[in-house]
């Protein structure tokens, strides 16, 4: 069996345990296909290409497949290692069913893009001085380098640009929840992306907390 799957991030809720209100983020996990198996004779390592979703007719291309994956071609496409001693076959399906209540997951996912930002917005950067005369300081970077030495600004100083869309992975999320007849997925807290983005789930390296 891999050790994560695909899925969908819906949205953010509560729930309620123990008197508590908890917020969780409810995922549509899976089902996925398994399009490619690959060994550690043939490829060097074990793994298996999941496939999740469906590609509209408009954006299906012929050829270019490998000829053990299934005729269906999902619209997402991404890899996740085997287990030990666990094996998998083309056009098995996984599930939700991968993950049971308490489990850690890491989620990994593309982080909201928020455009051009300043050094205050982008690295919580506190800005000049508030008074004794200035008047245009309030939210820049003041000095990124010195004149003599180095004589130039250092490469990946922290300064203002693109801020978002990027890879982020919160690990050791607790898992409330795991429906395979919805393939639903709860998890405790927070996780990286939009509203119906991409995630990856997969059982947590560190372990549980």
């Amino acid at each position: 069996m891999t050790d994560g799957i695909i899925g969908k991030k819906l949205g953010m809720t509560q729930i309620y345990e123990t008197g508590k209100v908890i917020a969780v983020t409810a995922i549509e996990a899976g089902p996925c296909t398994v399009m490619q198996v690959k060994t550690v004779e043939k490829d060097g390592y074990s793994a298996a290409k999941l496939g999740f979703g469906e590609k509209g007719k408009a954006r299906t291309k012929k050829g270019g497949k490998a000829k053990d994956q299934p005729k269906a071609a999902p619209r997402y496409m991404r890899e996740f290692p085997l287990e030990a001693g666990k094996k998998v076959e083309v056009g098995q399906k996984i599930d939700v069913s991968l993950f049971k209540a308490g489990d850690a997951v890491d989620i990994i996912g593309i982080s909201r893009g928020k455009g051009f930002a300043g050094g205050v917005k982008r690295y919580h950067f506190h800005g000049g001085p508030k008074t004794h005369g200035q008047s245009d300081r309030w939210r820049a970077p003041g000095s990124v380098g010195s004149n003599t030495t180095p004589g130039r600004t250092w490469k990946g100083l922290r300064m203002a640009g693109h801020m978002g869309s990027d890879r982020v992975t919160i690990s050791n999320l607790k898992v409330m929840q795991a429906d395979p007849a919805r393939n639903l997925l709860l998890v405790k807290g927070a996780v990286p992306g939009m509203t119906n983005g991409l995630v990856l789930i997969r059982k947590s390296i560190k372990g549980t907390k």
